[in-house]
């Protein structure tokens, strides 16, 4: 198959995909699990165009996303696409459930079942569908044993939920997936977005997660992403973030002594996230960002910049 590189052939590709999914769908409903990440956005662009309200679209807002996303879902799939939206806020929900938990792989199962039981609860509530839309990529199908990683697919639903699967990019690279949503005519900043883990946020505050420090980790991250976009490193790094330890240090406000949070800055290129190298930010683009957010981000009076690549260190902090 020809790899999809320009606007004609992805439109030669959404031309296929339309005729197949109304072959495969025909009247019937399909659910689709919306995150607002690149590949649930640019399916749920494709099934729009091919069976428009048939689709019913589950946004669910864990309050792990960052600064803007579950707006921008709205507007963009709602409001612009006049799509089936759900949207359910979840946030205190997760929120509750993650209190106190401070070990990593305890927390991402937290999110991950939890995820599957909101997401459930939102199928029952919804007659006649059949199908289930996922963005499955060919890099998830190559990288599992059984066909599909546990992560990317809605596995776990129980056994009275089962649908016909519906996934019209699983034979596309990441790349090609984003030279399709153009011409799909999704906003480049969900297009070009970086990849963001299922847990979001949650492995970004680091420990037990509290609802101040993760709106701390939410506010420097907005910040370090809006100067990386100012300063030309948004297309050129392949991700960087914010995190926040479960710890304080000593600091000065207004001639005050802080105890406050520090935020870790992480930016780092790999071309396949088994190793990854550390981005070389100009020196006073770092003091800037670090001004930014010791200034604006409340709770925090220090940031650091991880040098280490991986390995010795992995990309996320969890």
């Amino acid at each position: 198959m020809e790899r999809i590189t320009t606007p004609e052939l992805a439109q030669a590709f959404i031309d296929e995909q339309v005729a197949a999914v109304k072959a495969q769908v025909g009247d019937k409903k399909v659910l689709l699990a919306l995150s607002g990440g690149v590949d649930s956005s640019v399916v749920a662009a494709l099934l729009i165009k091919a069976i428009g309200k048939q689709l019913v679209c589950v946004h669910v807002n864990h309050g792990l996303l960052r600064k803007g996303e579950p707006e921008q879902v709205v507007e963009v799939f709602r409001n612009q696409m006049d799509a089936n939206l759900v949207y359910v806020d979840a946030v205190d929900r997760f929120l509750d459930k993650l209190a106190g938990v401070a070990e990593p792989e305890k927390k991402r199962k937290i999110i991950g079942s939890e995820f599957i039981r909101v997401f459930e609860e939102e199928a029952r509530k919804l007659d006649g569908i059949e199908f289930l839309a996922q963005g499955t990529i060919y890099p998830d199908i190559l990288e599992s044993d059984d066909g599909v990683k546990a992560h990317h697919n809605v596995g776990g639903l129980p056994e009275d939920l089962q649908f016909e699967l519906v996934e019209p990019v699983k034979l596309l690279f990441k790349d090609e997936v984003r030279v399709v949503g153009k011409a799909l005519g999704l906003p480049d900043n969900m297009v070009y977005r970086q990849p963001f883990p299922g847990p979001g946020l949650g492995v970004r505050c680091l420990g037990a997660i509290t609802r101040d420090r993760l709106e701390a980790v939410r506010e420097s991250d907005a910040i370090l992403r809006e100067e990386f976009a100012k300063n030309g490193l948004e297309g050129k790094v392949w991700q960087y973030f914010t995190a926040i330890p479960d710890f304080k240090g000593v600091g000065i406000k207004d001639g005050k002594r802080t105890y406050a949070w520090p935020v870790f800055i992480r930016a780092v290129n790999t071309r396949d996230a088994v190793t990854a190298t550390v981005e070389n930010v100009p020196f006073e683009l770092l003091q800037h960002i670090t001004n930014r957010i010791t200034n604006e981000v409340e709770n925090v009076n220090r940031v650091l910049f991880d040098l280490t690549p991986k390995p010795s260190a992995t990309i996320e902090w969890e």
